[in-house]
């Protein structure tokens, strides 16, 4: 029998694409949700609520590895009730999950958990690491706390190995993520620096994604909190030029704090999913050895651009390895 990967929040955006990937590879998927909606239809799905144990847990026995996704969507506005729904659907299904490992026999070899590059404190002036970072304040940051505490506070078997995935904005050309919207907004124009432009953007390529999940899943001395980042950081200001540049569009009208306020009301969303600044280093990924495609955001938008939608990027492959540039001495870039 192929190598098992169960897949909790499997019809969410990375969801969707890590279904595929490891399909690809030849892996048996299972795919965990709440329903059916938004799941690609790789492998096979089982439903959850997200919180109790059912039947899903039998699918955790002996499998190779379990990455857990799970996690009402950030993309919203911060209310009472969103504010709960946000905190308690990543710290109820990290349980739900640590508990079916608990009463395997045969546990899980790696357990892969979903958690945020947000841990880490605003930062302008110096990166953030996964070895020395310094934790930050506000809702973002103790969601992202309490969610690595429920985590390594599950008591599964020694067997399981656990990474607690640090995961920065990852770009697919995909409806209603941040690549279309401001892909839109830089062929419109509007696609100048956002509240000065001076915040760093931590991001990754999904290619690097779903390679790095691949890598951390392989090593076997790799566990603990790993950035999954790009080792590039760039300001917001250097970002939208980016897009701009690739999208062939020589105007782009800056957008002062109260017109990304005014916004973001209207879109039902919050201000700081692009104005907080997050310059976050992935060196532990680095250090045991994985070479990213797309260490730079100017290959990685002009790869993506093309590459429209999940059947798109993987109908469409990468269009040439540009990992190498990662070793090389910045003066010589």
């Amino acid at each position: 029998m192929n190598p098992i990967i169960v897949i909790f929040g499997a019809n969410g955006f990375l969801g969707r694409y890590l279904c595929r990937h490891f399909t690809r590879q030849g892996r048996e998927v299972v795919a965990v949700a709440r329903h059916r909606e938004g799941w690609s239809g790789d492998g096979m799905f089982l439903q959850w609520d997200g919180k109790t144990q059912g039947p899903w847990a039998l699918a955790l026995e002996g499998a190779e590895a379990v990455i857990n996704l799970a996690g009402h969507s950030v993309n919203c506005r911060y209310n009472r009730e969103n504010r709960r729904a946000i905190l308690e659907s990543r710290v109820d299904s990290t349980w739900a999950v640590g508990q079916a490992i608990a009463a395997c026999r045969v546990p899980p070899k790696v357990w892969l958990n979903a958690a945020t590059a947000t841990w880490y404190r605003h930062a302008e002036d110096r990166p953030q690491d996964d070895w020395l970072g310094e934790p930050g304040e506000g809702f973002s940051c103790d969601v992202a706390r309490a969610w690595e505490e429920a985590f390594f506070g599950a008591d599964v078997p020694a067997e399981t190995r656990k990474v607690a995935m640090r995961i920065g904005m990852v770009l697919a050309n995909e409806p209603g993520t941040v690549f279309e919207k401001l892909w839109q907004l830089a062929n419109c124009g509007l696609g100048g620096p956002m509240a000065g432009g001076r915040q760093r953007v931590s991001w990754i390529h999904m290619e690097d994604f779903l390679r790095a999940a691949e890598f951390m899943i392989g090593d076997p001395f790799l566990d603990g909190p790993v950035n999954v980042t790009s080792p590039a950081c760039p300001t917001n200001r250097e970002w939208m030029c980016v897009f701009r540049d690739t999208a062939g569009m020589p105007l782009g009208l800056p957008a002062s704090r109260w017109m990304l306020r005014l916004g973001a009301r209207l879109m039902r969303t919050e201000i700081e999913l692009v104005t907080k600044s997050r310059w976050v280093l992935p060196l532990r990924l680095r250090d045991t050895g994985f070479r990213w495609r797309f260490p730079g955001i100017a290959d990685a938008v002009a790869d993506l651009a093309p590459r429209q939608g999940l059947h798109g990027f993987f109908r469409n492959p990468a269009s040439r390895s540009v990992g190498a540039r990662v070793w090389l001495p910045a003066t010589t870039r």
